[in-house]
């Protein structure tokens, strides 16, 4: 039987991130045989994350790759259990290699992802997705993706806490004013910081404006000062307050954070006045790492206490 070093025994583990007492095993299972040890752990190690996928993740990173050569961008979440694990660099480049998968495969959703040849490697994404889990030691999911083509600014906030893509259309003299990036990128940070829920008043659907006016005429109606105005004057406060709330939740109509004097539509026009052309807001698509997701609440009393037993 070949003998088996602490040395080998850490190179092991270094390649494969598995705990030492898993590698000095897998070393003597295949008496020595460096690669069928590795082999022996990735096997056991896919099995070990299959088991992970009921696990809570909701923790991870929101990433953004722009492709000049096919005026593409992308944006990316994909969740981890800890926040530890976003910032491990081997992570953050897997996720780089999926938004690069994402730009040159097109796919519809995260399914046909999973199918495509995931860039940097020999292999499709899902099985690279696997490889990750078994290296890493925690669920990861590719929550959800978008492609955005055009003119856009993008910025990522927190080291990927939160993502923004906003679309614009600019003519060529506006694109190549020295003052574009700035203006636009402006405009990502505002949708990134204010968390709007829409572009224009127009992208607003009927069916939230009815709710929102159905909830404005019961306060109006369970307040005695209001109860019994003319149904006009009650009108008119729906409209001002459903004016409020297009000035809150649409980006276009936000008022701009750098001037309170002016809103984003107008900042926008005026910066376009000087650069001497078109510059107008057409979209936007914002990324929360684990908005919505189920977190998970850690009990270290209890995680010590298990271990101890």
């Amino acid at each position: 039987m070949a003998a088996i070093t602490a040395k080998d025994v850490a190179a092991l583990r270094a390649q494969t991130g598995c705990g030492m007492m898993d590698c000095k095993k897998a070393l003597v299972e295949t008496d020595g045989n460096f690669d069928e040890a590795v082999k022996v752990l990735r096997e056991k190690g896919l099995a070990k994350a299959d088991a992970k996928q009921s696990r809570i993740a909701a923790e991870g990173i929101v990433d953004i790759y722009s492709c000049d050569c096919c005026g593409l961008t992308a944006m990316i979440e994909v969740n981890t259990e800890t926040d530890f694990v976003a910032k491990n660099d081997g992570f953050k480049a897997f996720v780089k290699n999926l938004l690069k998968t994402i730009l040159k495969n097109k796919p519809a959703d995260v399914e046909a992802l999973l199918a495509c040849n995931c860039e940097g490697v020999d292999t499709t994404v899902e099985a690279e997705l696997k490889n990750q889990t078994f290296v890493i030691g925690e669920k990861i999911s590719i929550r959800r993706f978008v492609i955005v083509e055009g003119t856009v600014a993008t910025y990522i906030h927190g080291a990927g806490a939160a993502g923004v893509i906003v679309k614009f259309e600019a003519d060529d003299a506006v694109k190549a004013h020295a003052n574009f990036a700035e203006v636009t990128k402006n405009i990502a940070l505002q949708a990134a910081a204010m968390n709007c829920l829409y572009t224009t008043r127009e992208d607003v659907p009927q069916s939230v404006l009815d709710e929102e006016k159905a909830i404005l005429l019961a306060q109006i109606a369970n307040d005695p000062k209001n109860a019994n105005k003319p149904d006009a004057i009650k009108e008119k406060m729906v409209l001002g307050r459903i004016n409020k709330y297009y000035e809150t939740n649409c980006l276009a109509e936000q008022t701009y954070v750098k001037d309170e004097d002016l809103t984003v539509t107008k900042y926008l026009a005026n910066e376009a006045k000087v650069m001497g052309g078109e510059l107008k807001l057409v979209s936007f698509v914002r990324y929360e790492k684990g908005e919505g997701l189920e977190k998970r609440e850690d009990n270290f009393a209890e995680e010590i206490a298990n271990m101890i037993k």
